[in-house]
């Protein structure tokens, strides 16, 4: 009776506006998405376009269960957590391991009514906490530009810094099989490609990393571990098909080619290309139209494009001189500790050993990569 009475008493004294935390904290719970969700689940991603194969496949993959207490190095699958107010999910987030999950993991959707940011920083702060506890060093998240107060809550409120962007640009390939520059679509060797295999893991991270803009590489940087294949690849929530392209003479590997899809019918195209070589993106849009068409005759093929490696740029040139689509923009963020700094730019000329410079010189707008 006395334990009652204190609880009345408390209760009396607590000011007006600390009602709605108490409330908060005493009705809203965050927790695994579980089977019985699956209505509610599907009726709050309807919109999405494959949102059937998204429910089946990947929030409730019957592996999911016994997936959530594998330690953080063993996992292979999304997991999902939803936020509840007494029976009504009112977000939804679903968080992916990469090929390293000790080293990186992504946040792949995130779900909340419309303007309830409060809701969506509770879901981004749970799961951020939870996997930083379980041994992960950074979570990266890709966010489509036309969400700028969501890239705002993430760089504000949950201590992610924004890096870069990528874009999917839709391949044009009409009856007439036209590619780049108004050119038919190039009749390839086919001795130039093959199928990955995992002793190419080494030379193909070696070729990642040189692509990228040298200020990334901290940041983006991969090993070989996270190119080779999963030892049960079947088990994974998307197909992907990976090949080489090599020089006809050396035999040396010139570009990585990646195709995924979750659906079966739409394909996403990424290459990662030597920077000491000169490839026709002609022929590997041939190779990767081919290879897709004998999977699927109507399935779609996009071709993605970093702006963080050093021919990023270059390609959405020339992408857009072609009248390419660009069917999404997104911003990259993660909430590594690594940060990028700019060099204050200098106003003066100055001489060194005999060498002039410019105040606006290249050495003084490098960028740099603190790791604090």
């Amino acid at each position: 009776m006395e334990r009652v009475i204190f609880c009345f008493y408390i209760l009396f004294y607590i000011k007006q506006k600390d009602w709605v935390l108490c409330y908060n904290i005493t009705m809203t719970k965050i927790r695994k998405l579980y089977y019985f969700d699956k209505k509610n689940a599907r009726e709050m991603i309807s919109f999405l376009d494959n949102s059937d194969t998204y429910v089946n496949s990947v929030m409730f993959n019957p592996f999911i269960p016994l997936h959530h207490f594998l330690p953080i190095r063993f996992k292979y699958l999304p997991e999902s957590y939803v936020l509840k107010d007494k029976k009504e999910i009112k977000g939804l987030i679903t968080i992916a391991p990469s090929k390293c999950p000790l080293k990186q993991m992504e946040i792949q959707k995130l779900l909340f009514e419309e303007n309830c940011y409060e809701d969506a920083g509770e879901l981004i702060q749970y799961v951020v906490s939870k996997y930083k506890a379980m041994g992960t060093a950074s979570i990266i998240v890709r966010i489509d530009d036309y969400l700028p107060e969501l890239i705002k809550l993430f760089v504000s409120k949950c201590g992610f810094n924004q890096l870069s962007y990528e874009k999917l640009w839709a391949v044009k390939i009409d009856t007439d099989n036209i590619g780049m520059h108004g050119e038919k679509l190039k009749q390839y060797d086919k001795k130039m490609f093959r199928e990955f295999r995992n002793s190419d893991a080494p030379v193909v991270a070696n070729i990642h990393n040189q692509e990228l803009l040298p200020h990334f590489r901290t940041l983006l940087g991969k090993d070989a571990k996270e190119f080779k294949d999963n030892v049960f690849p079947g088990l994974s929530y998307f197909s992907e098909y990976k090949y080489v392209c090599r020089d006809k003479k050396t035999k040396n590997i010139k570009a990585y080619i990646s195709i995924k899809t979750s659906d079966n019918e739409n394909y996403i195209l990424d290459v990662i290309q030597s920077t000491w070589e000169d490839i026709d993106i002609n022929i590997i849009l041939s190779f990767a139209h081919d290879k897709i068409k004998n999977r699927k005759q109507d399935a779609k093929l996009f071709i993605k494009t970093k702006k963080y490696t050093q021919i990023g740029e270059k390609y959405e040139k020339d992408f857009m001189e072609n009248n390419f689509e660009c069917v999404r923009n997104q911003a990259v963020l993660t909430n590594s500790s690594a940060k990028i700094i700019k060099d204050t730019e200098r106003s003066k000329k100055f001489t060194v050993l005999n060498q002039f410079y410019g105040g606006i010189g290249a050495v003084n707008k490098r960028k740099l990569t603190h790791i604090s």
